[in-house]
């Protein structure tokens, strides 16, 4: 809104407003927006989620025994505050002629109006059980499809439909007509990891943050022409933008941490968890570093993969791999308090991006 207004008049032809046309200095206006306006309007909307709910947040029986005794009570939907904080700034400081801002922002929003009803049905109905999984699944796989195309039909033609690998600069895998069916699975499935590891305080926004933060960085480099032939990475013009959705997600992860950090004041809820992986995943997709989110992100992958895990060994042989699924509550099972699972999951992540980071090198 602000660099159309600005910019589209010329008004940053010189002086300070010239500072417009520099992403960093956008992206940096948008982590900064994002974060105040969450630590400002986060009070009076916990008041309002808690006047609203009363009771907080179903807790699910079959979980750790604890849970129901210090979690009960907390209100949840808490990420409407992320989404509000990343929409507005968002819309704010990107250029609102960019193809794929809009792509990641309808998938992102899309995902948390799932979430949303999840959420909703939860809470009306008293139980744990919200949206149908055929009825969420199918909404997320066609809202996945639908960004995949929009995106692909956004980039240059040698590189619309191919699949980038980390390590390897010349290596394209062309994907074809195959590819929105790929771009839908890596957003879908990066979604659900991200609600899956959403269980303890502050245990999914922190690597979420991290994860953001490595795609801000990889957004700004793919969509500028001479980082991205020094690095030998493969151009994607116009994906800069997404570096100032990605640091507005920052800013609202942060803003929202806040009164997350254990204990916690409030939950995301799906409505958080499930926009944020489906908005990691567009980004992933949109700046053909898919596999790389893999490493960045290979948290959420484990948490899943220890639930798909879980599952198919139990229906074989009616025995646990694990203590209990997702990963974090087998380490509760196992006795460690919630503090120390989350600190040592979040040094995790950091470790994580750190790898995903030297991707962008090691070539």
């Amino acid at each position: 809104m602000l660099y159309s207004l600005i910019v589209g008049h010329g008004l940053a032809a010189s002086g300070p407003l010239h500072l417009f046309h520099y992403i960093t200095f956008r992206a940096g206006c948008a982590c900064l927006t994002a974060m105040v306006t969450s630590l400002l309007l986060g009070r009076p909307l916990i008041a309002e989620l808690r006047r609203i709910q009363r009771e907080g947040q179903p807790i699910r029986a079959l979980g750790p025994e604890r849970h129901i005794l210090e979690k009960t009570g907390t209100p949840t939907m808490g990420g409407v505050l992320i989404l509000f904080s990343l929409f507005l700034s968002t819309l704010m400081w990107t250029d609102l002629a960019n193809g794929f801002v809009w792509a990641v922002l309808m998938i992102t929003g899309v995902f948390g109006a799932v979430g949303f009803a999840d959420d909703y049905l939860k809470l009306s109905k008293r139980n744990t059980k919200g949206v149908s999984a055929r009825a969420r699944l199918g909404t997320e796989f066609v809202t996945s499809l639908i960004g995949g195309w929009w995106i692909e039909s956004l980039m240059p033609d040698g590189l619309a439909n191919h699949l980038a690998f980390p390590f390897a600069k010349d290596l394209l895998l062309p994907l074809g007509y195959a590819f929105p069916i790929f771009a839908m699975i890596a957003i879908t499935g990066f979604g659900n990891a991200v609600n899956f590891t959403d269980g303890l305080d502050g245990l999914a926004i922190v690597p979420v943050v991290i994860a953001a933060l490595v795609f801000a960085l990889i957004s700004y480099l793919v969509g500028n022409h001479v980082f991205a032939d020094y690095l030998e990475l493969h151009p994607v013009p116009g994906a800069g933008e997404l570096a100032v959705f990605c640091a507005a997600l920052i800013g609202a992860g942060l803003g929202f941490l806040w009164f997350n950090a254990p204990p916690a004041e409030v939950f995301m809820g799906d409505t958080g968890s499930l926009s944020l992986g489906g908005a990691l995943g567009a980004v992933s997709v949109a700046v053909k570093h898919e596999l790389v989110l893999c490493i960045v992100g290979g948290l959420f992958v484990a948490e899943t993969l220890s639930v798909v895990i879980q599952v198919f060994w139990f229906k074989r042989t009616g025995r646990r791999v694990f203590l209990m699924a997702p990963l974090h509550h087998h380490f509760e099972k196992k006795g460690w308090q919630e503090p120390k699972i989350v600190v040592r999951f979040w040094i995790v992540s950091i470790v994580l991006g750190l790898c995903g980071l030297a991707t962008l090198k090691l070539r």
